[in-house]
């Protein structure tokens, strides 16, 4: 994969506070917060986002990594790393089938180096996608209810927009979890 952005790219996206909407020219967040946007998704698409699928775990990513512990393929976890890595699912997921599907590392030719990324021109964090910006976040992907979700894949992460059931949801492999926050 390479670099997404050219010079005319990010001075264009500058101009419009760098916000990417993947899906459609709308997005889902409200009409006064789309500055403090960086990245959104289409609404009512039932649609999640992909985590990576990691079969070894990095010791020292940079803060804020999240993906698919695929380590051991019959306990799979979403997990993310703030200092040490926090588990999101809270249970087991078998994801054996999924990652049969996927190449080994031997098997794929990767670019040194080689990422996306949206909100800075560079970064020394490592990753594949890297959203980087001070004062901008993502908008997940939102879902009315995650049974409206066909065939979900391993390390999907939504937003769960439900009437008394707003919260984020986690698929790893083998079952939801959710986290809803509490005041």
């Amino acid at each position: 994969m390479k670099k997404i952005y050219t010079t005319a790219f990010t001075a264009a996206i500058a101009m419009l506070n760098a916000q990417i909407i993947i899906g459609d020219a709308v997005g889902t967040a409200p009409a006064g917060q789309k500055s403090s946007v960086l990245l959104e998704f289409a609404a009512g698409q039932n649609k999640g986002i992909v985590l990576p699928y990691l079969r070894t775990m990095p010791l020292s990513p940079a803060e804020g990594t999240i993906a698919l512990d695929a380590s051991n393929v019959t306990d799979a976890r979403i997990k993310y790393f703030n200092g040490t890595w926090m588990d999101l699912s809270g249970q087991n997921g078998d994801v054996s089938s999924a990652l049969a599907m996927q190449p080994l590392v031997s098997q794929v030719a990767e670019t040194a180096g080689a990422k996306a990324i949206i909100g800075a021109d560079t970064t020394a964090v490592d990753g594949i996608l890297v959203l980087e910006s001070s004062s901008k976040a993502i908008v997940l992907p939102i879902v009315e209810d995650v049974q409206n979700v066909i065939n979900p894949a391993p390390g999907m992460i939504v937003y769960v927009n439900k009437a008394g059931a707003k919260r984020l949801a986690v698929f790893n492999g083998t079952r939801w979890s959710f986290w809803k926050a509490t005041l």
